[in-house]
């Protein structure tokens, strides 16, 4: 995201509301989109979710300059936070217009964008991990001796999902995700209120204890 200062390229001015999706992350780039006013969330959306939210910016700003740079899709998702005023350049008008730049000054900005989309991916993937280490100490600071089946663990859900994933700081999406992706690695098994732990020491590791 680059601020600067009012332009002359050729683009549609557009306001968008509360909730609407300003950049997605399985969609081709088609325009530079400059945000002159309003708050964006950036983050990965899930099953219409923000599930990782990775902060919030506000404009004057551009808001995907590096993938129309690169001429790629966005690593991340944005959704806005309140009422928006956009600017949107069509992708070919924008890179013309680059083109017209010194090329040690395209070299420049391309060099950026690409770190930029690396940092981008990497504060993606933190997160997640981040949630999933969460979920994964709760599981273990809530297990209990499961009475079926003596010498395993178990934990008994007493509380609704969205109350358990409010404690963790996660959605109730990322929640089910994690519990999803921790029974396909063996390491939580059970559906229902009763979770069973079958490989507690797999549990600490994921949980970094």
């Amino acid at each position: 995201m680059l601020a600067c200062p009012p332009f002359d390229l050729p683009g549609e001015k557009r306001i968008a509301e509360r909730g609407t999706v300003l950049m997605d992350s399985h969609a081709d780039t088609t325009h530079a989109v400059y945000v002159e006013a309003g708050r964006v969330v950036l983050g990965r959306l899930q099953q219409g979710h923000m599930a990782h939210n990775m902060g919030v910016v506000e404009g004057p700003l551009w808001l995907n300059a590096g993938c129309a740079v690169l001429g790629e899709r966005p690593i991340a998702d944005a959704v806005a936070d309140t009422r928006v005023r956009l600017v949107c350049v069509p992708l070919p008008a924008f890179q013309s217009c680059m083109q017209t730049l010194p090329s040690a000054a395209r070299a420049v900005l391309q060099d950026m964008a690409r770190v930029h989309r690396l940092q981008i991916h990497m504060g993606i993937s933190r997160a997640a991990k981040a949630a999933e280490a969460r979920c994964a100490e709760w599981l273990l600071a809530n297990a209990r001796a499961d009475e079926k089946n003596p010498g395993t663990l178990a934990v008994q859900l007493s509380q609704r999902k969205r109350l358990i994933a409010a404690q963790l700081g996660v959605t109730p999406e990322t929640f089910s995700r994690v519990l999803r992706q921790l029974r396909e690695r063996n390491l939580v098994s059970g559906t229902g209120r009763l979770l069973r732990l079958p490989d507690p020491d797999g549990l600490r590791k994921c949980a970094g204890v």
